[in-house]
Formats: C-alpha cells, structure tokens, sequence
C-alpha cells in the first residue's frame, strides 16, 4: 500500500465523504471507491459497513483507520523535517476568516509574511464564522481566523490580537456634537447591529450586559459591510472597529462618538488543528502572527465566538 491510500481512507473516515475525500486528494469520487476496494480485497476484510445514507467503520476498518492515522503525522513530520533541514520555506498556506477579519485585519500580516517568504503562496477564502472553525477541523483550511474565538475540540485556538469596538455615526448625527457620551445614552437615539446569531454581536451583547445595558436595532445585519453603509447614510450608530472603516473616516463619510467608561475590546483568534503536524510555511505563519506577543491559548469554550 501507498502513502496516498492511507491519506485517502483516513480523509474518507474524518469526512464521512466519498466526495469530500475525493477533492481532499485532487482525485474523483470513483477513484476514492476503487481505492478502497482495492485495499479490502488486499487485506481481505470489510473495512466498512455500508447502509443506503452513511456507512461505519468494522473493527478491521477502526484499526486500519488509527494505523492510518499514525502513518500519515509520521509521514508528514519526515517532510517537514526534511524541508526545514534544507531550509526549504515554501507550499501553499490556506487561511479561512471571517470578511470582517479577512479583509481589514490580514492583509499587514500576509504582506510581511510574503516579503519574508516569497516562494510560499497564500490562498484565503472568506466564511461564517462557524464555516471557519469546520473548514480548519475537516482539513479543508490550515489556518482559521474569527473574532471572538471560542475554545472547540481538536482545534487549537488562540488570541493573536485586541482590537476596540468604537462607537461608529454619520457626521451629521446629533451624537458628534456632544463630545463624550454615556454609553446609556445611546438608548435615546437609532442603533443598528450585526444579527443576534453573529459572535461579535453577542460579544457585544454580553460586553453591554455586565454594565446594565441592553440596545434593541431597529435594524440588524449579517455582515459588517452593510451595516457601515447602514451608519454611513444615517439610519443608526454601531459598534465597530476601526479597521472595518478606516476608508470612510478618513473620507469624512463616517466618525467615532467617544462614550464614557471602560474601551469594548473585540479578541480576534487563530484557528489551526490540534492534531494535524503542520509545513514549515505554516509554521512560520502562525509565529509571524504573534509578533513580538505570544497569543494566549483559549481556556474555556463558554465565549462567544465568531
């Protein structure tokens, strides 16, 4: 048997997917079933036991499964090794993030990691952030970013930065002539958010809660960028980062309120899989997003994650 029959049997186990181990492996669907057969007929035992809509593994199949496993970290720690000894850099990395930290928060980090490391490519694709912790866990991403992170099984997930939700108006709101304002104040005035199932929302909701407040939107949103143009053409003040609106402030078209008490910090988190050994490029990356602060490990899954 090939390494690739252990790589493919082992994707099809943690997928539960003729496909989704097909596209793993850059082969089709069919070549996954032929594979498979050719390993039973080669060991001479049922591997799986397949019903109309799923299958489960025999108990031939659970062992040949772990012994996969086991070859497959070995294999790729060999590679690994082999790449750092002769300082080989390179690959692809495939980042997944959430649009509000994909676009306006990675775009340094990518930047300087890419002067540093030319030869490696990077990929980023843009998801929900309950897409982003899956995509990171069925191996489809190797690197996750979300705000608000949430410790998840199997997944390593850290802190890598901190930034300020500020409170975000159009120029002409009532709110930018009164200097400092009371977060309770903005109850008398129209607020918007992102929807009540997105994670900074309820980061935010949470954040509010323990200073005895509580807004009601009148109107709510699934992602950051409409809700800015929300703010932008006065229907309502938000909570948002200044990173998101970085264009529009410095245009004129939007403006920070300043609110008394304590700054609403919004935790940004990295997302890689516990388990899985990991390139030299990727490596690399998650060192680079660190900087000259370590990240904090995630200690309890009760936050709000995004």
């Amino acid at each position: 048997m090939q390494v690739e029959s252990f790589r493919v049997f082992r994707d099809l186990v943690e997928t539960k997917s003729f496909s989704r181990s097909a596209s793993l492996n850059g082969i089709t669907q069919s070549a996954v079933s032929q594979q498979l057969r050719s390993i039973e007929q080669r060991l001479r035992v049922p591997l799986l036991e397949r019903t109309s809509k799923q299958f489960a593994l025999t108990r031939e199949g659970q062992l040949l499964y772990e012994a996969s496993r086991e070859i497959i970290t070995h294999y790729q720690r060999f590679q690994h090794q082999l790449e750092e000894m002769r300082n080989i850099i390179s690959g692809t990395i495939r980042l997944v993030a959430v649009p509000s930290v994909g676009i306006h928060e990675l775009p340094p980090y990518i930047k300087e990691f890419l002067k540093a490391f030319p030869q490696v490519k990077v990929q980023v694709d843009y998801r929900r952030s309950n897409e982003v912790y899956e995509s990171v866990a069925d191996g489809d991403a190797d690197v996750g970013f979300v705000a608000f992170p949430s410790a998840r099984k199997g997944l390593k997930v850290e802190t890598f930065k901190k930034d300020t939700l500020h409170i975000i108006a159009a120029p002409g709101h009532p709110l930018v002539k009164k200097g400092t304002v009371p977060l309770a104040e903005l109850s008398q005035y129209k607020f918007v958010s992102l929807a009540p199932e997105m994670p900074t929302r309820q980061g935010l909701d949470k954040i509010l809660a323990t200073r005895g407040l509580k807004f009601l939107p009148k109107m709510e949103f699934d992602n950051v960028e409409t809700l800015k143009n929300a703010v932008e053409i006065d229907a309502g003040v938000a909570f948002l980062p200044k990173s998101v609106v970085a264009k529009e402030l410095a245009n004129g078209t939007l403006v920070t309120v300043p609110h008394g008490g304590a700054e609403i910090v919004r935790p940004l988190g990295v997302v890689s899989r516990a388990s899985r050994v990991v390139s030299p490029a990727v490596k690399r990356f998650l060192k680079a997003l660190k900087g000259t602060k370590a990240a904090s490990p995630m200690e309890s899954a009760d936050e709000a994650s995004d």
